[in-house]
Protein backbone atom coordinates (compact mmCIF):
# COMPACT_ATOMS: atom_id res chain seq x y z
CA UNK A 1 0.00 0.00 0.00
CA UNK A 2 0.78 3.40 -0.34
CA UNK A 3 0.44 6.28 1.26
CA UNK A 4 0.42 10.31 0.18
CA UNK A 5 4.01 11.71 1.59
CA UNK A 6 5.52 15.88 1.18
CA UNK A 7 7.24 15.36 -1.87
CA UNK A 8 10.15 16.76 -0.68
CA UNK A 9 10.71 13.51 1.52
CA UNK A 10 12.95 11.70 -0.24
CA UNK A 11 15.12 14.78 -1.57
CA UNK A 12 17.44 14.66 1.48
CA UNK A 13 19.84 14.43 2.48
CA UNK A 14 21.25 17.15 0.45
CA UNK A 15 24.62 19.01 0.44
CA UNK A 16 24.26 22.65 2.08
CA UNK A 17 26.11 25.75 0.50
CA UNK A 18 26.33 29.04 2.20
CA UNK A 19 25.58 31.41 -0.60
CA UNK A 20 27.18 34.97 0.16
CA UNK A 21 25.95 38.05 -1.84
CA UNK A 22 25.85 42.29 -1.28
CA UNK A 23 29.61 43.71 -1.17
CA UNK A 24 32.10 42.97 1.05
CA UNK A 25 33.03 47.06 1.72
CA UNK A 26 29.22 47.83 2.70
CA UNK A 27 26.25 45.16 3.35
CA UNK A 28 26.48 41.59 2.30
CA UNK A 29 25.07 38.42 3.90
CA UNK A 30 24.89 34.45 4.10
CA UNK A 31 21.94 32.01 3.59
CA UNK A 32 21.95 28.84 3.63
CA UNK A 33 21.24 26.78 0.00
CA UNK A 34 20.60 23.16 -0.49
CA UNK A 35 18.71 23.48 -4.15
CA UNK A 36 21.68 23.81 -6.05
CA UNK A 37 22.87 21.82 -9.24
CA UNK A 38 25.19 22.19 -12.00
CA UNK A 39 23.19 23.15 -15.72
CA UNK A 40 26.00 23.24 -17.86
CA UNK A 41 30.18 22.84 -18.65
CA UNK A 42 30.34 25.27 -21.22
CA UNK A 43 29.35 27.85 -20.60
CA UNK A 44 29.89 27.02 -16.46
CA UNK A 45 26.00 27.51 -15.62
CA UNK A 46 24.72 26.57 -12.13
CA UNK A 47 21.22 26.72 -10.90
CA UNK A 48 20.12 27.89 -7.24
CA UNK A 49 16.53 28.10 -5.57
CA UNK A 50 16.12 31.10 -2.94
CA UNK A 51 13.13 32.35 -1.51
CA UNK A 52 11.71 35.64 -3.39
CA UNK A 53 11.30 37.54 -0.09
CA UNK A 54 14.83 36.70 1.71
CA UNK A 55 17.31 39.37 2.07
CA UNK A 56 19.75 37.80 0.20
CA UNK A 57 17.73 37.55 -2.96
CA UNK A 58 16.82 41.55 -2.59
CA UNK A 59 20.58 41.96 -2.65
CA UNK A 60 21.84 39.52 -5.23
CA UNK A 61 19.08 41.04 -7.48
CA UNK A 62 20.73 44.47 -7.17
CA UNK A 63 24.11 43.30 -7.39
CA UNK A 64 23.77 40.38 -10.24
CA UNK A 65 26.31 38.58 -8.16
CA UNK A 66 27.00 35.88 -5.84
CA UNK A 67 29.35 33.28 -4.31
CA UNK A 68 28.53 29.78 -3.65
CA UNK A 69 30.77 28.72 -1.03
CA UNK A 70 31.15 24.90 0.04
CA UNK A 71 31.15 24.58 4.07
CA UNK A 72 32.45 21.33 5.95
CA UNK A 73 30.79 19.36 7.74
CA UNK A 74 32.21 21.18 10.81
CA UNK A 75 30.58 23.95 9.73
CA UNK A 76 27.04 22.77 10.19
CA UNK A 77 26.28 24.78 13.55
CA UNK A 78 26.67 27.76 11.49
CA UNK A 79 24.86 26.83 8.44
CA UNK A 80 21.75 26.27 10.58
CA UNK A 81 22.29 29.60 11.84
CA UNK A 82 22.43 31.09 8.67
CA UNK A 83 19.10 29.21 7.25
CA UNK A 84 16.83 29.96 10.88
CA UNK A 85 17.65 33.66 10.84
CA UNK A 86 17.43 36.44 8.58
CA UNK A 87 19.70 38.82 6.93
CA UNK A 88 17.03 41.40 7.80
CA UNK A 89 17.40 41.08 11.27
CA UNK A 90 20.85 40.26 11.85
CA UNK A 91 24.84 40.41 10.74
CA UNK A 92 25.16 36.76 9.99
CA UNK A 93 28.69 37.03 9.64
CA UNK A 94 29.10 38.22 12.86
CA UNK A 95 26.82 36.24 14.53
CA UNK A 96 28.26 33.29 12.98
CA UNK A 97 32.07 34.28 13.42
CA UNK A 98 32.40 33.59 9.83
CA UNK A 99 35.50 35.38 8.34
CA UNK A 100 34.55 37.35 4.90
CA UNK A 101 37.20 37.67 2.58
CA UNK A 102 37.57 39.09 -0.85
CA UNK A 103 36.52 37.15 -3.91
CA UNK A 104 39.08 36.85 -6.73
CA UNK A 105 36.56 39.01 -9.30
CA UNK A 106 33.22 39.89 -7.30
CA UNK A 107 32.63 42.51 -5.03
CA UNK A 108 30.54 39.46 -2.80
CA UNK A 109 33.02 38.24 -0.15
CA UNK A 110 33.87 34.21 0.26
CA UNK A 111 33.67 32.36 3.68
CA UNK A 112 37.25 31.97 4.51
CA UNK A 113 35.70 29.01 6.40
CA UNK A 114 34.53 27.26 3.65
CA UNK A 115 36.92 24.76 0.98
CA UNK A 116 35.74 25.93 -2.26
CA UNK A 117 34.48 29.28 -3.86
CA UNK A 118 32.35 29.15 -7.15
CA UNK A 119 31.97 33.37 -8.09
CA UNK A 120 28.57 33.78 -10.37
CA UNK A 121 27.25 36.54 -12.23
CA UNK A 122 22.91 35.94 -12.82
CA UNK A 123 22.07 35.05 -16.43
CA UNK A 124 19.04 34.39 -15.70
CA UNK A 125 16.29 34.11 -13.30
CA UNK A 126 12.84 32.40 -13.70
CA UNK A 127 10.16 33.14 -10.73
CA UNK A 128 9.08 29.20 -9.34
CA UNK A 129 6.30 29.48 -6.66
CA UNK A 130 7.75 31.18 -3.89
CA UNK A 131 11.27 30.71 -4.79
CA UNK A 132 13.67 32.42 -7.75
CA UNK A 133 15.61 30.26 -9.46
CA UNK A 134 18.80 31.87 -10.04
CA UNK A 135 21.24 31.11 -13.07
CA UNK A 136 24.34 32.17 -12.36
CA UNK A 137 28.06 31.66 -14.84
CA UNK A 138 30.80 30.91 -12.57
CA UNK A 139 33.16 33.14 -13.45
CA UNK A 140 36.11 31.96 -11.45
CA UNK A 141 36.01 28.42 -9.08
CA UNK A 142 38.94 27.59 -6.70
CA UNK A 143 39.51 25.48 -3.71
CA UNK A 144 41.49 24.36 -0.58
CA UNK A 145 44.43 22.69 -2.14
CA UNK A 146 43.66 20.28 1.01
CA UNK A 147 40.21 19.46 -0.27
CA UNK A 148 42.24 17.85 -3.98
CA UNK A 149 44.43 16.13 -1.94
CA UNK A 150 41.74 14.40 0.59
CA UNK A 151 40.12 11.71 -0.65
CA UNK A 152 37.62 11.28 2.82
CA UNK A 153 36.28 14.76 3.38
CA UNK A 154 33.04 15.03 4.54
CA UNK A 155 30.67 18.04 3.14
CA UNK A 156 27.58 19.27 5.08
CA UNK A 157 24.84 17.12 4.41
CA UNK A 158 21.63 16.00 6.53
CA UNK A 159 18.09 17.44 7.88
CA UNK A 160 18.51 20.98 8.04
CA UNK A 161 16.67 22.12 4.68
CA UNK A 162 13.73 20.02 5.19
CA UNK A 163 13.99 21.44 8.42
CA UNK A 164 14.08 25.03 6.82
CA UNK A 165 11.51 24.79 4.21
CA UNK A 166 8.65 24.21 6.89
CA UNK A 167 9.82 26.54 9.46
CA UNK A 168 11.84 29.93 8.23
CA UNK A 169 9.96 33.12 8.27
CA UNK A 170 12.19 35.85 6.43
Amino acid sequence: MKIDVEYLEFMWPMRHFLITCGDIKEKSNIVAISFCMPLSKEPPLIACAIGREFYSYNLIKNTKEFIINVPQKELKSKIYYCGFHSGYQVDKFKKTGLTPQPARKLKVPIIKECVAHMECTVKQELVTGDKVLLIGEVIEAYADKTLIMEQDMEYAMGDFPKKIYTTRFD
